[in-house]
């Protein structure tokens, strides 16, 4: 669907044994990312790059503070992609190893379709 700088895009993976799924809503300068297992919302981060840091910066809008899985995983993509990142991660393993796995599978997917993102 794309309409107005608009775009949704859904997508899936078996990561670890465990299926994961994505879906990625490009705003016309900014880009939402759900990550989850089930639907549900627990959390909202948003990072994006700043001209004084080499490192975006980065918040918890919603969610536990001590899970900082949204926030780091907003700030990369930020980095990666100089938007605007809004990211909920919804999956109760935060182990950084399955993290890395999710990164990966939203890179290959943003190399396969990069007008989605």
């Amino acid at each position: 669907m794309e309409e107005g700088g608009l775009s949704l895009h859904g997508f899936s993976g078996r990561l670890a044994e465990q299926l994961v799924h994505f879906h990625a809503m490009r705003l016309r300068d900014s880009l939402f990312l759900w990550v989850g297992d089930r639907a549900h919302l627990g959390n909202l981060a948003v990072a994006m790059c700043t001209p004084r840091d080499s490192i975006p910066a980065s918040t918890l809008l919603f969610g536990d503070a001590s899970d900082s899985t949204s926030s780091s995983l907003a700030q990369r993509l930020a980095s990666k992609t100089k938007k605007q990142i809004f990211v909920s991660y919804n999956i109760q393993n935060t182990d950084s190893s399955f993290i890395l796995l999710v990164e990966n599978r939203i890179k290959e997917e943003m190399a396969a379709f990069p007008d989605k993102f």
